[in-house]
Protein backbone atom coordinates (compact mmCIF):
# COMPACT_ATOMS: atom_id res chain seq x y z
CA UNK A 1 0.00 0.00 0.00
CA UNK A 2 1.23 3.50 -0.81
CA UNK A 3 0.03 6.62 0.98
CA UNK A 4 0.94 10.13 -0.06
CA UNK A 5 1.72 12.80 2.52
CA UNK A 6 2.02 16.48 1.68
CA UNK A 7 3.00 17.76 5.13
CA UNK A 8 4.64 16.86 8.40
CA UNK A 9 1.18 16.80 9.97
CA UNK A 10 -0.02 14.19 7.47
CA UNK A 11 3.08 12.03 8.04
CA UNK A 12 2.42 12.27 11.80
CA UNK A 13 -1.24 11.30 11.22
CA UNK A 14 -0.28 8.23 9.16
CA UNK A 15 2.06 7.12 11.95
CA UNK A 16 -0.70 7.73 14.48
CA UNK A 17 -3.17 5.58 12.51
CA UNK A 18 -0.72 2.69 12.51
CA UNK A 19 0.05 3.17 16.20
CA UNK A 20 -3.65 3.02 17.11
CA UNK A 21 -3.94 -0.35 15.39
CA UNK A 22 -0.63 -1.85 16.55
CA UNK A 23 -0.74 -4.95 18.68
CA UNK A 24 1.57 -6.64 21.17
CA UNK A 25 4.57 -8.35 19.64
CA UNK A 26 4.41 -6.45 16.36
CA UNK A 27 7.50 -5.06 14.70
CA UNK A 28 7.45 -2.05 12.38
CA UNK A 29 10.56 -1.43 10.30
CA UNK A 30 11.05 2.19 9.32
CA UNK A 31 13.39 2.98 6.46
CA UNK A 32 14.25 6.04 4.40
CA UNK A 33 17.04 8.53 3.81
CA UNK A 34 18.28 10.97 6.45
CA UNK A 35 15.78 13.77 7.01
CA UNK A 36 12.90 12.02 5.23
CA UNK A 37 10.56 12.09 8.24
CA UNK A 38 11.17 8.84 10.11
CA UNK A 39 11.14 10.60 13.48
CA UNK A 40 7.97 12.53 12.61
CA UNK A 41 6.34 9.20 11.71
CA UNK A 42 7.66 7.69 14.98
CA UNK A 43 6.16 10.56 17.00
CA UNK A 44 2.81 9.93 15.34
CA UNK A 45 3.10 6.19 15.95
CA UNK A 46 3.76 6.85 19.65
CA UNK A 47 0.80 9.24 19.77
CA UNK A 48 -1.40 6.48 18.36
CA UNK A 49 -0.28 4.25 21.23
CA UNK A 50 -1.25 6.96 23.73
CA UNK A 51 2.33 8.03 24.45
CA UNK A 52 2.51 11.78 24.95
CA UNK A 53 6.02 12.28 26.27
CA UNK A 54 8.55 13.73 23.79
CA UNK A 55 9.72 11.14 21.28
CA UNK A 56 13.18 11.55 19.81
CA UNK A 57 15.26 9.25 17.67
CA UNK A 58 17.53 7.13 19.87
CA UNK A 59 20.51 7.64 17.56
CA UNK A 60 23.16 7.35 20.27
CA UNK A 61 21.39 5.11 22.76
CA UNK A 62 20.13 2.69 20.05
CA UNK A 63 16.91 1.99 21.95
CA UNK A 64 14.44 4.07 23.90
CA UNK A 65 11.56 2.61 25.89
CA UNK A 66 8.20 4.33 26.30
CA UNK A 67 5.81 2.67 28.73
CA UNK A 68 3.02 5.18 29.36
CA UNK A 69 0.80 4.13 26.43
CA UNK A 70 -1.61 1.24 25.99
CA UNK A 71 1.40 -0.90 24.96
CA UNK A 72 5.10 -0.40 25.60
CA UNK A 73 6.94 1.06 22.61
CA UNK A 74 10.52 0.02 21.98
CA UNK A 75 11.98 2.56 19.58
CA UNK A 76 15.23 1.45 17.97
CA UNK A 77 17.59 3.47 15.79
CA UNK A 78 20.19 1.02 14.50
CA UNK A 79 22.00 3.50 12.22
CA UNK A 80 25.16 3.17 14.34
CA UNK A 81 25.12 -0.63 14.53
CA UNK A 82 28.20 -1.85 12.67
CA UNK A 83 27.32 -5.53 12.80
CA UNK A 84 23.96 -7.19 13.50
CA UNK A 85 25.69 -9.25 16.21
CA UNK A 86 25.90 -6.06 18.30
CA UNK A 87 22.14 -6.37 18.82
CA UNK A 88 22.74 -9.38 21.08
CA UNK A 89 24.33 -7.12 23.71
CA UNK A 90 21.09 -5.09 23.76
CA UNK A 91 18.98 -8.18 24.40
CA UNK A 92 16.99 -7.41 21.24
CA UNK A 93 15.09 -10.73 21.33
CA UNK A 94 13.35 -9.73 24.57
CA UNK A 95 12.04 -6.64 22.77
CA UNK A 96 11.26 -8.32 19.44
CA UNK A 97 9.36 -11.20 21.04
CA UNK A 98 7.89 -9.40 24.05
CA UNK A 99 4.53 -7.82 24.78
CA UNK A 100 5.32 -4.37 23.41
CA UNK A 101 5.62 -2.94 19.92
CA UNK A 102 8.98 -2.40 18.23
CA UNK A 103 9.61 0.47 15.85
CA UNK A 104 13.02 0.10 14.20
CA UNK A 105 14.60 2.93 12.23
CA UNK A 106 17.21 1.85 9.64
CA UNK A 107 16.09 -1.78 9.99
CA UNK A 108 17.72 -2.78 6.69
CA UNK A 109 21.05 -2.68 8.56
CA UNK A 110 19.94 -5.65 10.67
CA UNK A 111 17.50 -7.28 8.25
CA UNK A 112 18.74 -10.80 8.98
CA UNK A 113 17.42 -10.38 12.56
CA UNK A 114 13.99 -9.08 11.56
CA UNK A 115 11.14 -11.63 11.69
CA UNK A 116 9.38 -12.27 8.37
CA UNK A 117 6.04 -10.97 9.61
CA UNK A 118 7.37 -7.48 10.43
CA UNK A 119 5.59 -4.54 8.79
CA UNK A 120 7.90 -2.59 6.48
CA UNK A 121 7.38 1.18 6.28
CA UNK A 122 9.46 2.91 3.61
CA UNK A 123 9.40 6.69 3.37
CA UNK A 124 10.73 8.52 0.33
CA UNK A 125 10.66 12.00 -1.17
CA UNK A 126 9.80 13.26 -4.61
CA UNK A 127 10.87 16.89 -4.88
CA UNK A 128 8.90 17.21 -8.14
CA UNK A 129 5.75 16.95 -6.01
CA UNK A 130 6.91 19.55 -3.48
CA UNK A 131 9.41 19.92 -0.65
CA UNK A 132 7.08 18.39 1.95
CA UNK A 133 5.84 15.50 -0.19
CA UNK A 134 6.49 11.99 1.11
CA UNK A 135 5.47 8.64 -0.27
CA UNK A 136 4.91 6.15 2.52
CA UNK A 137 4.92 2.54 1.38
CA UNK A 138 3.59 0.01 3.87
CA UNK A 139 4.29 -3.67 3.29
CA UNK A 140 2.89 -6.35 5.56
CA UNK A 141 -0.30 -7.14 7.38
CA UNK A 142 -2.07 -4.04 8.69
CA UNK A 143 -5.75 -3.32 9.35
CA UNK A 144 -7.78 -2.86 6.16
CA UNK A 145 -9.13 0.60 7.04
CA UNK A 146 -5.69 2.24 7.09
CA UNK A 147 -4.72 4.01 3.94
CA UNK A 148 -7.97 3.88 2.04
CA UNK A 149 -7.58 6.41 -0.68
CA UNK A 150 -4.44 8.05 -1.92
CA UNK A 151 -3.60 10.51 0.83
CA UNK A 152 -4.48 11.30 4.41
Amino acid sequence: MRIESYSEEETFAIGSMLGREAGPGQIYCLNGDLGVGKTVFARGFADGLGIHEPVTSPTFTIIKEYTEGRLPLYHFDVYRIGDPGEMDALGYEEYFYGDGVCLIEWSKLIEELIPGDAVQVNISRDFHKGPDYREIEILGTIPADIGRGNSV
